[in-house]
């Protein structure tokens, strides 16, 4: 599969928001086209933890429709890196690398982690 038109990796905070009723979360998401859009294999388990037995359907449909990337030595690789260099959680140099990697956004709200102004492959799309 080639991932030239992914526009952006969505960060699990993003989905989470959205399940949550988080109405700048729930616009962002309408607004972007999920074939276009990409989550990882971290967001997809992160997200299938927390929900509901009587919801699983219904959301396994909403993350099936984004393309969804995974994780390989090389992004392992590039992830323990930006891990070492960066002090950051596991799961989150893990989207780090997947975004690095595909040369796509990271869109997030995780500020504390992520900063726009040192990582330029981090979007915002909004604030709570």
């Amino acid at each position: 599969m080639e991932f030239k038109m992914i526009e952006r990796l969505i960060d699990s905070v993003i989905i989470i928001d959205h399940l949550n009723g988080i109405e700048k979360a729930t616009h962002f998401i309408l607004n972007i086209d999920p074939r276009q859009n990409a989550i990882s294999v971290i967001t997809c388990a992160e997200i299938l933890t927390g929900i509901h037995e009587d919801e699983q359907k219904e959301i396994i449909h909403l993350l099936d429709q984004y393309i969804l990337l995974i994780i390989d030595k090389s992004i392992a690789d590039l992830a323990a890196n930006l891990r070492r260099k960066f002090g950051w959680k596991l799961p989150d140099a893990f989207q780090a690398a997947l975004a690095q990697y595909h040369k796509v956004k990271l869109s997030t709200r995780n500020t504390k982690d992520f900063k726009p102004q040192i990582h330029d492959f981090v979007e915002i799309p909004y604030a709570l």
